[in-house]
């Protein structure tokens, strides 16, 4: 396992009797002393979504990095643990128990894939943390609340709903659909069979396959025998490419759009001389407008920081910018209770561009999604 940040904190074990001699913060809960806030990560460092996910996590350590040189979070610096999951649910499950219960951090932050959030859920009820921004627009996420969990991306469904609804108005009624056969990859089903039962369409073809070992070639068969005008896939970026760049190699011209889990520069750049015309949605705003504050904020930091100027990089820094805002709210005296309240309390809140709002009954934070095109220069085009 790797971990980026090794400082630890040292945990003072002293008396209750001598309690009242000592600072507050050392009475305060795991991962928070005077001068420190320790959060903690598991995502794919290496594996299938290396790329995005260095992407995002370079967002997000830029805001950070920004916070702590500003004086960070009421006197206290914001010190981030990210652990490699490789992709692998089962080892995102250890790795969170990890820093739980050895590297005490006060709260989770931005985990990445559905299967992968979904093992750390247990954890969540049993220690009482928060996880603040998962990486994941599942549907599962988001109803029934979890009171310890805080979206901040819209839900997959929604992003699927939307090119469908895109395709048919075009005049593209013949719509298939390949999907990763996991939690993500249902979820994402789901909407796609609501939204063509509801545009009164059969689909040209639904496909699965196998998230470790995806039979790529059998898919790309399936597709040219399925006689479809536009296809939608979900999946990882390295499987979602390899799908494309075979269609294409066998001259299959269909409109393709995937999701916003591969609106990254890596994803463009696996893709070659295939990128351009291929549609992704978008969950975040994006990173190379400067007509938000949003978007002059992020460019500055792009520069200060040499962030990649992507999508993913956005996600990272919108949702950095978020967790902040929570501790923030929950004051000097940090709880993680008091951080699920201060996150609740957030009121359609503009992060500069994008609308945050949470409460007891809902937290999925925001709603907004658009669609893209890769173009010719090999940059997306709103």
């Amino acid at each position: 396992m790797n971990v980026f940040s090794s400082r630890r904190r040292q945990v003072a074990g002293l008396l209750a009797a001598s309690a009242i001699l000592l600072p507050y913060s050392a009475l305060a809960e795991d991962g928070v002393s005077d001068s420190q806030i320790l959060l903690g990560q598991t995502v794919g460092v290496t594996g299938q979504i290396a790329g995005p996910v260095k992407e995002m996590m370079a967002g997000a350590n830029a805001y950070l990095a920004k916070t702590n040189a500003g004086g960070g979070v009421h006197g206290r610096k914001i010190e981030l643990i990210t652990l490699d999951d490789q992709f692998d649910p089962v080892l995102a499950g250890k790795n969170a128990e990890q820093l739980i219960r050895k590297e005490r951090v006060f709260a989770l932050f931005q985990s990445r894939g559905t299967p992968h959030t979904q093992a750390i859920l247990p954890l969540l009820a049993e220690h009482k943390i928060p996880l603040v921004a998962p990486s994941t627009g599942a549907a599962i996420f988001h109803q029934p609340v979890n009171r310890y969990l805080f979206n901040v991306r819209a839900m997959y469904q929604t992003e699927v709903k939307k090119a469908v609804e895109h395709f048919s108005m075009t005049g593209l009624k013949e719509i298939a659909l390949a999907h990763v056969d996991d939690t993500f990859g249902k979820d994402g089903l789901a909407g796609f069979q609501e939204i063509m039962q509801k545009q009164g369409l059969k689909p040209s073809a639904v496909l699965s396959y196998d998230r470790a070992k995806p039979d790529v070639p059998k898919v790309i068969q399936a597709l040219q025998g399925a006689n479809a005008k536009a296809l939608v896939v979900i999946g990882s970026t390295v499987t979602t490419a390899e799908i494309i760049n075979g269609l294409r190699k066998s001259g299959n011209a269909m409109q393709i759009m995937t999701l916003s889990n591969n609106a990254s520069q890596s994803f463009i750049d696996s893709l070659g001389n295939n990128a351009p015309g291929i549609m992704v949605s978008q969950i975040m705003p994006a990173p190379f407008s400067i007509t938000t504050s949003l978007g002059q904020e992020f460019k500055q930091a792009a520069k200060e920081y040499k962030l990649p100027e992507s999508y993913a990089a956005m996600e990272g820094y919108v949702s950095a910018k978020l967790m902040v805002e929570g501790l923030r709210r929950a004051g000097r005296g940090l709880t993680r209770d008091g951080l699920v309240r201060a996150l609740e309390g957030i009121k359609k809140h503009d992060l500069g561009g994008i609308l945050i709002q949470y409460s007891d009954k809902d937290h999925t934070g925001s709603e907004f999604v658009e669609l893209t095109l890769i173009g010719r220069d090999k940059r997306f085009i709103r």
